[in-house]
């Protein structure tokens, strides 16, 4: 009698796991259609992957955890942009041959999808030279291009299309700049383009007018350009830092994806919240909350329009974390945090990531740097090397 007893308790047991596991399944699915109705996208059968048409990869450099957190504490009231990302996870950002990598070299990661050594612009061993998934984009009959708020020369937008040894020959790369594929590319660093502030004397801009691009000096010129081949250089130098340069980054971003959103066969576009990372070089509370509040802003604005698109993947990360910044303490409902840095230069910790849209959950968990274009590769069907 006892021993038909505990076969009875352990059939009920193993039957109540099963139903439990079942309906764990069916909960799983069910949030991911709620999910997916909530963006405005039509939620896919549990056995269907849906491709994205078009992947707007976001680079806040130097965006630790700390840095989010202090963001969304400031927006107050669960205002924050990065509440709005169903999924997250963390990507390890070590270098080839630094425990601490550089721009260069995580911009390379988060690009190519390869490891290379610090200061290295996807150039790896033996100046092997890397694809990135712009390349590969383009290859597709996609659209590409960028946004930042530094140089155009600068490391993680030279990742989206140059191949140097050292991360600051800029010679070399407004000269790479100038033959390559992208549709739309907006910052700063108009003085490197000029022959008379250049060792080789050369006129890259030249190169860019014969093979069609209109190159524009301010943010009035991009808003109103509807051509196909766009290069906004709206700084001598490096761009102003937030609040000074107004809404350049968000209205920059919508005037990107509105260009490239017009090829039927889609989209890659990078966009980087740059002067994050400098901010924290500096030790700078206020610049760095004035860097975050605006890259929130544009957060807003691409997540808006990745779901009222549907087809659209949004991923965030960063190349590094800068400065080594904790939050001791701080105040919830007065949006403040109590702002303290370890040094001025990059940490070796993960960083956050976070993803919306068509694919998005295949970022959760812990990841590599170089998984991200991996599996946007794959995601958006598209080779890679």
């Amino acid at each position: 009698m006892n021993i038909n007893k505990i076969l009875l308790s352990t059939l009920l047991v193993a039957s109540l796991v099963l139903s439990s596991c079942e309906e764990m399944a069916y909960m799983v699915h069910d949030f991911d259609q709620a999910l997916a109705m909530s963006e405005g996208q039509e939620a896919p059968a549990s056995d269907e992957l849906v491709a994205p048409t078009n992947v707007i990869l976001i680079v806040g450099d130097g965006m630790g955890v700390p840095q989010v957190y202090a963001s969304v504490v400031a927006a107050r009231e669960d205002n924050s942009a990065f509440l709005r990302f169903p999924y997250t996870g963390f990507s390890r950002t070590y270098s080839r041959n630094k425990y601490r990598t550089d721009s260069a070299a995580g911009g390379t990661a988060l690009t190519t999808g390869h490891k290379v050594d610090n200061n290295h612009v996807n150039w790896g061993p033996d100046s092997a030279r890397y694809n990135t998934i712009f390349d590969d984009a383009k290859a597709a009959g996609m659209s590409t291009g960028f946004v930042v708020t530094s140089s155009v020369l600068d490391a993680t937008p030279a990742a989206t299309y140059g191949h140097v040894p050292y991360r600051k020959m800029f010679d070399t790369l407004s000269l790479q700049l100038s033959q390559c594929q992208h549709d739309v590319m907006v910052g700063g660093g108009r003085k490197y383009f000029l022959p008379e502030n250049r060792k080789d004397g050369l006129r890259p801009l030249d190169t860019l007018a014969r093979r069609g691009y209109t190159v524009v000096n301010t943010l009035d010129s991009l808003n109103r350009f509807s051509g196909d081949k766009l290069l906004a250089l709206l700084y001598e130098g490096d761009p102003l830092t937030a609040p000074a340069r107004g809404d350049v980054l968000t209205q920059a971003a919508k005037k990107a994806i509105a260009l490239l959103g017009r090829n039927e066969k889609g989209f890659a576009l990078m966009i980087e919240g740059s002067q994050i990372d400098w901010a924290c070089h500096n030790n700078d509370s206020a610049y760095m909350r004035a860097e975050l509040a605006d890259f929130e802003h544009m957060l807003h604005a691409v997540i808006d329009f990745a779901q009222r698109d549907g087809r659209t993947l949004v991923v965030v990360t960063a190349d590094h974390e800068t400065g080594g910044l904790t939050l001791p303490d701080g105040n919830i409902e007065l949006g403040t945090n109590d702002v303290r840095y370890l040094w001025g230069s990059h940490t070796g910790c993960m960083v956050p990531v976070f993803a919306l849209g068509p694919g998005a959950h295949y970022f959760s968990g812990i990841q590599e740097n170089t998984d991200i274009p991996e599996k946007i590769r794959w995601l958006m069907e598209i080779s890679g090397e």
